[in-house]
């Protein structure tokens, strides 16, 4: 027990922070734990204990530090370890005592989850060999080419593989951390806490991710960046000039530049993602049609619908049903 520990504490969480660690990862699980270790929202380390180990603040991707509240000390006083990464260029390495802490940690049978990039930092250390890992789709080629002996998956909200934990972030860490209290607390704290997050019961792990969009692979970089910007503002009315004026290139160049390399217009493109991520919301999720088209950039539900029934044959509603019919479990009898 760690000095301080109340009797009744169930769950030790130690926190490492990467360089230029998600904010949001860390700040959903910390609070999923805080809402779920006491009584109503009161906010006391009774039932879980968690610390931010290190020697120095660390900064987040957003510019935000977070100080930490105990030193890496004895890796066993721990029953969960969970890393934070974040942006991977530029800073995702970490001090050669947080991995030797790692390691330790592995060697007492502690459990390590990683979270956002976090799985990097336990790759690297060897403590995911012979372990599934989750990422998401849009770090996979990247982890991939990093550990191309490793199996990863980019479908699923988190996967727990014996002792290894891992996710890709956002609000799926939410649900990995209601997965660790349902476990070591309660499925009542587990809930509770989420509900007061406004989300709906613990997901299982095999929840699905939401897929990636991009439909087309670019070799040229200045491409690969132009699709990122694309497809992280699918909902906005976008131009494609405002992609040009943020890569700092002329139309004509990033037009001529697109079609080389995949055999599109940026514009071309850009409607084929719309559809891409429509259809996989209809087929997915429960919003209403006119929301699906709003969501993906569509301003008018029945450009919305030429443009579906062109791309595919069918109108929304038919897509939805067509889609949800052949994800239904076949019959073996």
């Amino acid at each position: 027990m760690l000095s301080g520990d109340a009797p009744s504490t169930r769950l030790r969480v130690a926190f490492l922070l990467a360089p230029r660690f998600t904010l949001t990862a860390f700040a959903g699980f910390v609070d999923a734990l805080r809402l779920a270790a006491d009584d109503g929202d009161r906010s006391r380390q009774r039932l879980i204990r968690w610390d931010v180990l290190g020697s120095e603040p660390v900064r987040s991707s957003c510019g935000c530090s977070v100080a930490p509240t105990a030193t890496l000390g004895e890796a066993a006083a721990w029953d969960v370890v969970v890393v934070v990464g974040g942006l991977l260029h530029g800073g995702q390495k970490v001090p050669g005592a947080v991995t030797a802490f790692l390691r330790e940690a592995a060697a007492a049978g502690r459990r390590l989850v990683g979270l956002c990039t976090g799985s990097f930092v336990l790759a690297r250390a060897g403590l995911l060999d012979g372990h599934l890992a989750c990422v998401s789709w849009f770090h996979r080629a990247d982890f991939e080419a990093e550990f191309p002996g490793h199996r990863v998956v980019s479908n699923r909200m988190f996967v727990v593989d014996r002792e290894r934990l891992t996710c890709a972030g956002g609000t799926s860490v939410v649900h990995l951390a209601a997965h660790l209290i349902e476990q070591a607390v309660a499925r009542a704290s587990a809930t509770k806490a989420l509900r007061i997050l406004i989300e709906d019961q613990p997901l299982p792990a095999t929840a699905l991710q939401p897929e990636e969009v991009l439909t087309e692979r670019a070799s040229d970089p200045l491409v690969r960046k132009a699709m990122l910007l694309l497809e992280q503002r699918l909902h906005e009315a976008l131009a494609v000039q405002a992609v040009c004026d943020q890569l700092g290139l002329g139309r004509r160049q990033l037009e001529r530049r697109f079609r080389q390399d995949v055999g599109l217009s940026p514009a071309g493109y850009r409607l084929r993602l719309r559809l891409e991520r429509a259809r996989w919301l209809l087929v997915h999720s429960d919003l209403e049609v006119g929301s699906v088209s709003l969501e993906c950039g569509f301003q008018d539900s029945a450009h919305f619908a030429r443009a579906v029934r062109q791309a595919y044959g069918r109108s929304p509603r038919e897509l939805r049903a067509r889609g949800r019919a052949e994800a239904q479990p076949q019959s073996l009898g």
